[in-house]
């Protein structure tokens, strides 16, 4: 696991100097503080006679070959060149093959197993990959650069191409050491943080910047960009299966997956919160160990965002060696390091929780299994229920005629985030509306009618006419023809899962140098969980019916029917509480930066009615504070 770092130019004033190289390198030192190296060449020429220029940058955190496998690393003739962030978990399976055709392999590592077969492949060769990667390939031999990112959007990778010139980087820190690269903020990207708590790909906060979409490689040469999809799967495509062959599949996948993750030359261990999918995984792992796995989880004071209780009862039935760790988690504390480490306006506020955790975990071991995936995978997420059931209630009854609605939405909003009154009344408000936009309803933080009133005429005519809603709208679109959780199920795992998701976890973790490989999200799970009816995975109030069926012998059974709690932090309480007088501060000062895009007196609004329990306005106003706090640092 590693950051990676570069640039390509064609014209001398645009040359990237040794020492910005270094800077761009260095800017990603939580990602690899075990190794730093970079290489800069200018013995190259385009198709049309311009010189080249290229350089490479590299931070490494070592896990396999920790002695060798040093990046930049170059084939047998020093043509090809690559840095590369991730894990390939078939690397052992490539290299066998490689070996038998020829290569000749200098490292025992995992990369080197893309470069050879980037040799014989080329691009086809990121199809041939099982793992978690950003990869930058120099090919000296067609004088281009190629960048490429996993399937699921595990690794990030970002560029920006001007003036025939390309710039690359594990994160948007390293874009931001080059002068005249991030400088102006995007109004469009604002508008979708504030519709997602997210930017989606391929924009970024900045103008001009991307992000490389997931399945995507890229090619830069002579001067210009393309990008390609390498990896797509078909989710409108249900293949009939029986539920024996169903469950004897899933438990052969997901067992080849975590053994394929528990390769390693450091310490190893796993997430254990408690939950269905973490307590899977671990019980897979330990399964699979001779020696007791090494289990983490994360306790609060406040008993509704504390789980560690059922992670204790996992980790006895298994036998692990577990680690409770508790905070207190704080506002203050810790919003700033967010600012920095996620580059640009990112609002999941389950960050908080996963930054300690990695923090904690990162002092036991180097690598950690994760569960994550298993809700967009199986049909674990409670809004999967709510629009399962809403899609029956407006088969039965007109929106107007569904009894008690008028008089529910009336009623007094609930300061608990995760009371029953609260739930009732966000179900309520997406009635009656198509079920793509009704899943919407439920996943935005602000909606549409709340940021018009939250934003200024100035800033509305700089918004481009495309709505937000059609980047979940054709992700959604994907499944035509399907049941509306299959279709939610995708969408989520086209849009949710990588770009809110995986872009926390890799954050929270990098940040802290760990390593985190998550096994459900191994491609093939992926497209296998895609191809499953429906009643295979979900049926009335429950999800997740399969992973129980094929593991449900591995866990106490309580773990399958305890209420899902999701991993969160007070944030309504810290509104009110420590983190108010930084919101006056900042988001209601003089100097306030949203103040120039936004009106005071509507911020004033939400701020006084979340502090006087009339609305409870927790991720929105936290969302609103961590933009004005990304403004504040980068701008």
């Amino acid at each position: 696991m590693c950051g990676i770092t570069g640039a390509v130019w064609t014209e001398p004033r645009q040359a990237i100097s040794p020492s910005v190289l270094m800077q761009m390198t260095d800017a990603v030192a939580h990602r690899g503080p075990d190794d730093s190296q970079t290489w800069i060449d200018h013995d190259h020429h385009d198709a049309y006679g311009n010189r080249l220029g290229i350089g490479l940058g590299f931070r490494r955190l070592s896990i396999i070959d920790v002695e060798g496998a040093r990046q930049p690393m170059a084939n047998e003739d020093g043509k090809i060149r690559m840095v590369f962030n991730g894990e390939i978990y078939n690397f052992k399976t490539l290299r066998r093959r490689l070996e038998a055709s020829g290569h000749s392999f200098a490292t025992a590592g995992d990369g080197e197993a893309i470069l050879h077969l980037y040799e014989d492949l080329g691009t086809d060769c990121f199809s041939q990959l099982n793992g978690m990667f950003a990869i930058a390939i120099w090919d000296a031999n067609r004088n281009r650069l190629v960048l490429a990112r996993d399937r699921i959007g595990q690794k990030p990778l970002y560029y920006a191409v001007k003036d025939n010139r390309l710039v690359f980087g594990s994160e948007l820190k390293c874009l931001a050491v080059v002068e005249g690269v991030c400088e102006e903020v995007d109004p469009a990207a604002i508008d979708e943080f504030l519709t997602y708590q997210y930017i989606p790909p391929p924009g970024t906060i900045w103008k001009g910047v991307h992000k490389l979409a997931p399945g995507h490689f890229a090619i830069f040469e002579n001067g210009k960009i393309r990008v390609e999809r390498y990896w797509d799967y078909d989710p409108s495509v249900e293949i009939p299966m029986r539920r024996e062959d169903a469950v004897e599949k899933l438990r052969e996948l997901l067992t080849d997956s975590v053994r394929l993750r528990m390769q390693s030359d450091v310490p190893l261990g796993t997430f254990l919160s408690g939950g269905i999918d973490s307590s899977l995984i671990t019980a897979i792992a330990q399964s699979l160990s001779t020696d007791p796995v090494q289990t983490f989880s994360i306790g609060f004071p406040i008993s509704d965002f504390d789980e560690t209780v059922y992670a204790a009862q996992v980790a006895e039935h298994l036998g692990t060696q577990h680690q409770r760790f508790e905070v207190s988690p704080s506002g203050v504390e810790i919003i700033d390091k967010l600012v920095w480490h996620y580059d640009e306006p990112f609002g999941d506020s389950s960050a908080v929780p996963t930054w300690y955790l990695s923090e904690l975990t990162r002092r036991q071991v180097t690598v950690a299994l994760s569960g994550d995936g298993g809700d967009e995978l199986f049909a674990g997420y409670e809004r999967y229920r709510a629009l399962w059931l809403s899609n029956k209630l407006q088969k039965l009854f007109p929106i107007h005629r569904i009894p008690g609605i008028g008089l529910i939405q009336r009623l007094p909003d609930s300061q608990k985030q995760r009371s029953l009154l609260r739930r009732i009344k966000r179900f309520t408000e997406a009635l009656g509306r198509p079920a793509a936009r009704r899943y919407l309803e439920w996943l935005q933080i602000f909606p549409e009618s709340m940021r018009a009133s939250l934003y200024t005429d100035d800033f509305v005519a700089q918004l481009p006419g495309d709505d937000p809603f059609e980047f979940l709208a054709s992700a959604w679109n994907r499944s035509k023809g399907r049941d509306v959780v299959s279709c939610a199920s995708a969408a989520d795992v086209l849009t949710y899962l990588p770009c809110d998701l995986c872009t926390k976890v890799d954050i929270a973790s990098m940040g802290n140098s760990l390593e985190v490989r998550q096994p459900l999200l191994d491609y093939r799970l992926v497209e296998f969980a895609a191809s499953l009816k429906v009643d295979l995975k979900f049926r009335g109030r429950r999800g997740k019916l399969i992973l129980q069926d094929a593991f449900g012998s591995m866990i106490p059974p309580q773990i399958f029917t305890r209420k899902k709690m999701g991993f969160g932090i007070p944030i309504a309480n810290w509104f009110r509480d420590e983190l108010k007088p930084m919101v006056h501060d900042t988001l209601l000062a003089s100097d306030s930066k949203l103040s120039t895009m936004m009106r005071p007196q509507a911020i004033a609004e939400l701020v006084r009615s979340h502090e006087q329990n009339e609305h409870n306005h927790g991720y929105r106003l936290w969302n609103l504070l961590i933009l004005e706090k990304w403004l504040r640092r980068w701008t």
